[in-house]
This record gives C-alpha cells, structure tokens and sequence, in this order.
C-alpha cells in the first residue's frame, strides 16, 4: 500500500470512530466498536473497514455470529457514514465502505482472558497446597 492510500486509510480510521460514537444511535448496535483497521482500494473506490465489538465481558459472546446484527447495522449506516466522512475528507471522492467483524482481535482479548483464568486458578492451586 502506497503512502498517500496509507495516510487515507488512517484518517478515515480516525474520522468513523468518532463519527460511530457520537452519530449511530442504534440500540441494536452493542458493545463498544473498535476499528481495527481499514484498507482502501488503489481507486479510491471502497473502504474495507474491520472493527470489533467489545462487550464488558470478554467471554463466548465475542464471536463473529453473535455481533453479525452489529456489523448489519453499520453496513446500513455507511450511506450515511460516507456523506458525513466526505465533509472531513479532502478528497474528490469518497470511497464506499463495507464493514467486516475482525475475529483477530475478538480472539486474541479472548485467549488473553484464558491465559489469565488459567494462571489464576495455577495459583490457587499452588496457594492450596
């Protein structure tokens, strides 16, 4: 990826995290969105935006079928995410955005959480003998 789809890429990152947080009011959308990453085409013509759905729990529900009326939600939403992203973008067209549930960073805060339940209950275990 070239530098200029590079610095795109990023800003638009910035732009739809605080265009998510404070612009979709959809009660179907839960948890905290977090965007992982975004990729643009060379012709400017999409946006692939990956973004995980943290839930206070980090447990089970972090997988990709129990937030796919999540990522429904803001590929509904991305008409009107665009519009809004084309007033801060300097650019002559704005790319069309596709957003995607990134199970890479779901899984891994889930390994996380059972490496740490591990080694807590290994402690208990040493604690009780």
């Amino acid at each position: 990826m070239n530098q200029r789809l590079q610095r795109l890429s990023d800003q638009i990152q910035r732009e739809l995290a605080v265009l998510i947080r404070d612009e979709v009011n959809d009660p179907r959308l839960t948890g905290f969105v977090t965007i992982s990453s975004v990729k643009v085409s060379p012709d400017l013509g999409y946006a692939d935006i990956y973004v995980t759905i943290m839930e206070p729990e980090l447990n089970d529900a972090m997988t990709k079928t129990n937030h796919e009326e999540s990522v429904k939600v803001l590929n509904k939403a991305a008409g009107f995410l665009r519009t809004e992203l084309s007033h801060s973008l300097k650019t002559r067209t704005t790319p069309r955005l596709r957003f995607h549930y990134d199970e890479v960073t779901a899984r891994g805060n889930y390994m996380m959480d059972l490496i740490s339940k591990a080694v807590t209950k290994t402690e208990q275990n040493e604690n009780d003998e």
